[in-house]
């Protein structure tokens, strides 16, 4: 697999054991983004009268969303990813504050990295769990 090149953006290429991680507050614009790229109307995320009636009480921040908050750190190390699996443990609720955590959990293969990946919210709470298997970039030295 052809990698692309890209001026150093972390000190060295991932080793296991090393981790990255960043916290973000979920806002109303960026579900309201998040729901306009992908037409997730899912009343969950879109209707307060109905999110209210539900056992979440209000509306929740789309999954995928969450979710993708771990593509920010795959961003920091030009990482291409082949498999993603999630597993969604607890509702994260719009103006919640998440942290989205990554350590490199294993090599494989030529050059290849699995994450594994968490996303906790300000009470220490994990909501998301995921593995992600993929390819880092290669660095300029």
């Amino acid at each position: 697999m052809n990698r692309p090149i890209l001026p150093r953006r972390i000190p060295r290429a991932p080793k296991v054991g090393e981790t990255a991680a960043f916290t973000r507050t979920l806002t109303e614009g960026d579900v309201s983004l998040f729901i306009g790229a992908t037409w997730d109307v899912n009343p969950f995320h879109t209707d307060d009268t109905f999110a209210k009636e539900t056992g979440f009480g209000r509306r929740i921040v789309p999954g995928l969303l969450t979710a993708s908050l771990l593509t920010h750190l795959g961003g920091l190390w030009n990482f291409l990813a082949t498999e993603m699996q999630f597993e969604f443990l607890a509702p994260v609720y719009i103006g919640d504050t998440v942290t989205a955590a990554a350590e490199v959990a294993e090599l494989f293969g030529n050059g290849g990295v699995v994450l594994a990946c968490r996303v906790t919210n300000s009470g220490g709470e994990e909501v998301l769990q995921a593995t992600i298997r993929g390819y880092p970039g290669t660095f300029e030295e």
